[in-house]
């Protein structure tokens, strides 16, 4: 039994870890019109590998309704998100500029 209190420890350090390197990514978001004035909004600056930037835009694209993508290591949201979308992400543990 004192192995798995070791492995849920070494875990939590793990985590904590994640967190501060999620919390020193500064992400920029960005709004483009794209075919026909649709806006898009683009969220850029990740410093993560791809499942969890598709992750996070899960969660983004559920919490705003919305739908969209990753591309080229950055989330691309339909419509203009600008205004929740600093909150979320920060709720997430991320660092936005603005």
């Amino acid at each position: 039994m004192a192995n798995d209190d070791e492995l849920d420890d070494l875990l939590d350090e793990l985590d904590s870890q994640g967190d501060l390197e999620t919390s020193q990514q500064v992400l920029s978001i960005r709004m483009e019109s794209r075919r026909y004035g649709k806006p898009v909004t683009i969220i850029e600056g990740f410093d993560l590998n791809t499942d969890e930037i598709k992750a996070t835009a899960s969660e983004l694209k559920g919490s705003l309704g919305t739908g969209g993508t990753v591309d080229d290591d950055r989330i691309e949201l339909q419509g203009d998100h600008r205004d929740r979308v600093p909150e979320l992400l920060r709720d997430h543990g991320f660092d936005v500029q603005e």
